[in-house]
């Protein structure tokens, strides 16, 4: 077997707001692999700032992993350990190098096109407009999960927002999730939770920064809205730690992003772990091309998933790759009659 690497710049089509800043464009790998003749492709999902395998010798590892390709599973796993990405992009080229139709890694009644997969209605931060207007764009989507990033603009303004939902549609109708990328202080968070519980909040994803413990698991404990943990899981690479963070801080969820926990194997065991805490989870992308997008909705199928996944991120891209992949009524659906178009 025969391995090789490159970088690709994802391009976005309009700045994405996040609390952490503007968002241009999103760096990401590709490895291909070859046998007998066969090509595969998996994609290294890096995000700079963010990936615990953001590290000066990232390259290093993939020119490693390209070298030492025929080694056992086994040892390749245990040398990316702390390359999380790396992992995610190397079991999909495995998984699709043995499967007849080189993107199809789970075949399913979703790769069929038979049942789509529920998702949630990102809205990216911007000014109080551009959101009420993504807000409406998702509604009349038929989105019935809506997803707001906030902690980038005011907080009344972002308040305001949330009353214009909860004015124009049925509690019952729209489900909101918050996302504030760890964006409140400490001191003022739980005064912050108690104001947005008052719009039948489902759940907040990271109110305060990754790291801290004490204040993080006390807040889960006093938190009039469940919290969702994201980036707060970045770096725990082994089934013992992550039981024993998740009996630590007892969030009520999770929230999973294979390229970001150590591939479709890290992701697992958070589940498991998840589910020995009675913690709930779902999945989310974490801006990766179509081609790492479609791995993961393949993924999570075959995971017999039933609330809303966070999978709506594939329309963010101007240079991303045409795929089979497609949003409807809320729904992420895969369109076999269509194929990819990867020059690999």
């Amino acid at each position: 077997m025969k391995a090789s690497f490159f970088k690709y710049l994802l391009q976005f089509k309009r700045p994405a707001g996040t609390s952490r800043g503007i968002l241009q464009t999103k760096e990401t790998y590709f490895l291909i692999l070859e046998k007998n003749g066969k090509k595969s492709v998996g994609e290294c999902a890096l995000f700079r700032g963010l990936s615990s395998d953001d590290k000066l010798d990232y390259e290093e590892k993939l020119q490693w992993l390209v070298q030492n390709i025929n080694l056992p599973k086994s040892e390749l796993l245990k040398n990316l350990s702390n390359y999380p990405s790396i992992i995610f992009g190397l079991e999909q080229a495995l998984i699709s190098l043995e499967n007849e139709e080189a993107f199809c890694l789970y075949p399913s009644a979703f790769t069929q096109g038979e049942v789509g997969i529920p998702i949630n209605g990102l809205v990216w931060m911007g000014d109080k407009n551009f959101m009420l207007e993504q807000i409406k764009d998702k509604i009349s989507a038929e989105f019935s999960v809506i997803k707001l990033k906030i902690g980038a603009i005011n907080f009344e303004d972002e308040i305001s927002l949330l009353k214009f939902i909860r004015n124009t549609f049925k509690y019952d109708n729209i489900t909101i999730r918050l996302d504030a990328n760890g964006a409140f202080s400490v001191s003022e968070s739980l005064e912050k939770l108690k104001r947005l519980s008052d719009f039948d909040i489902h759940s907040i994803e990271q109110p305060i920064k990754a790291g801290q413990i004490a204040t993080m698991k006390n807040l889960c404990a006093t938190t009039p809205i469940p919290i969702a943990l994201d980036e707060e899981l970045i770096g725990y690479n082994h089934l013992f730690d992550k039981k024993s963070f998740l009996q630590e801080i007892k969030p009520q969820y999770i929230i999973l992003k294979p390229a970001l926990h150590g591939g479709f194997i890290g992701t697992e065991t958070w589940i498991e772990a998840s589910k020995s805490a009675g913690i709930e989870w779902w999945i989310t992308s974490a801006l990766e091309s179509n081609i790492g997008l479609n791995a993961i909705a393949q993924f999570t199928y075959k995971l017999g998933v039933n609330m809303p996944q966070g999978l709506g991120t594939g329309g963010l891209f101007s240079n991303n790759f045409d795929s089979p992949l497609y949003i409807s009524n809320g729904k992420l659906h895969y369109d076999p009659s269509k194929s990819f178009v990867f020059d690999y």
